[in-house]
């Protein structure tokens, strides 16, 4: 049986594997990367670039919108985890995103992400209120990715330290662990948060209350075009796990549904296991 699965060591070692990553994934991931290196080499100071609304309020700091979406922690453990779980849970989601008229494509992918980065800098302080939630994002916006795709696949086989169990179940399995083990666990409860109000505006309020409120941007659309992502082919001509494409400007994949460019794609009970 053949292997498609590309890894780091495939045709190019890890800046190859790097490019093969989806668009917003790649450049999510790299920044989140450069951010923590950053930050704890102390070539950036970490106060430059966690969340501080008076700072972007009364200087301008507006870099803070982005960094502290970027920044996860200090190098241990947890921080490695979340790189790992970072790239593993955007990519799958980016391959296959909700279809908010743009196909399930990538400009789908932007508009669902800045949705939830909006989101989570507007509830910050009602959760802050709750809960000690730290001032940076990295975490937060990674489990409102989870909690997304883990609603449009309720049913796919996933695991967690070996533990089989359904998506559906996955984000509040690491909310559990989480709990049990003593960690952190406001960032986790905030990112589901949002991503259930995501789910809730973008499959309820369409089907309960006949009301249609999230759209992907029409400049979105026209820059990177319409439709589902389409494996590319590896140098072997196989098609890798992974390397996926986006199209270009007047170059766009047709829609996954033409007939229903906003809903309606039927994802079917598979999907790819997580966790592992």
């Amino acid at each position: 049986m053949p292997n498609n699965v590309q890894t780091a060591d495939d045709g190019g070692g890890p800046q190859a594997w790097l490019k093969s990553l989806p668009l917003v994934t790649r450049f999510w991931f790299g920044g989140a990367l450069l951010s923590t290196c950053a930050g704890n080499f102390g070539f950036i100071s970490v106060l430059k670039m966690i969340w501080m609304w008076d700072d972007v309020w009364d200087n301008f700091a507006i870099w803070r919108c982005v960094t502290s979406f970027l920044y996860i922690g200090k190098f241990d453990f947890s921080t490695l985890m979340c790189l790992y779980m970072l790239q593993n849970f955007s990519q799958r989601y980016e391959t296959e995103p909700y279809n908010t008229g743009a196909g399930g494509g990538t400009a789908d992918y932007i508009a669902m992400v800045m949705f939830g980065m909006v989101s989570i800098l507007a509830t910050y302080p009602l959760m802050g209120m709750v809960l000690p939630v730290p001032p940076v994002f990295a975490r937060t916006l990674m489990f409102y990715v989870l909690y997304t795709w883990s609603k449009r696949h309720p049913t796919a086989p996933s695991s967690i330290w070996g533990i089989e169990l359904k998506a559906i179940h996955l984000p509040f399995a690491y909310l559990g662990l989480s709990v049990l083990m003593g960690s952190p666990y406001a960032d986790i409860m905030h990112g589901i948060a949002v991503g259930h109000l995501f789910y809730f505006l973008v499959d309820v309020v369409p089907i309960v209350y006949g009301k249609d409120f999230v759209h992907t941007p029409q400049f979105l659309i026209d820059y990177f075009g319409v439709g589902a992502y389409v494996s590319a082919p590896t140098v072997e001509g196989r098609s890798g796990v992974g390397n996926t494409t986006w199209s270009p400007p007047g170059r766009a994949n047709p829609p996954s549904d033409p007939a229903r460019p906003g809903r309606g794609h039927d994802w079917g009970s598979g999907g790819q296991r997580l966790g592992d």
